[in-house]
């Protein structure tokens, strides 16, 4: 079965510190798609960030880039296997350099956290019991 793959593309002011942040969470680079201007962070088998440079993103888009610091242009969301691995990739992000952004979210049978990396992109990171999506 064909498996759809996500490339999610992030305007970064810093190559080599996004990269740094990244790998410190876990996550490796594919240096097959990365140079100067780019990193490919590939965080599952089908989902893939690309970093690019502010002038490397502008040649995507006519739109202007946004200040991802003072505006919101998308928040990423990505699942968790337990609530403690939750904990762990929000506080992997703190010590690497990014902050917490918004409240921890318990309701039970769902457990999210929320950072924003180096940049200011928001990343929700979110726990769901396996028997409430069964039932």
């Amino acid at each position: 079965m064909y498996q759809q793959m996500i490339f999610v593309n992030l305007a970064t002011n810093d190559i080599d510190a996004s990269k740094k942040f990244f790998t410190e969470l876990g996550y490796t680079i594919n240096a097959q798609f990365s140079d100067e201007s780019t990193a490919s962070v590939v965080i599952s088998d089908t989902i893939i960030v690309m970093l690019l440079s502010k002038e490397k993103y502008a040649q995507f888009t006519k739109k202007e880039i946004v200040d991802s610091t003072k505006s919101s242009e998308v928040l990423i969301a990505l699942s968790a296997e337990s609530r403690e691995k939750v904990d762990e990739l929000v506080e992997k992000a703190v010590a690497a350099g990014g902050s917490v952004s918004g409240e921890t979210q318990d309701h039970g049978f769902m457990y999210g956290r929320a950072f924003d990396d180096l940049d200011g992109h928001t990343w929700e990171v979110a726990w769901m019991d396996p028997a409430a999506i069964e039932g």
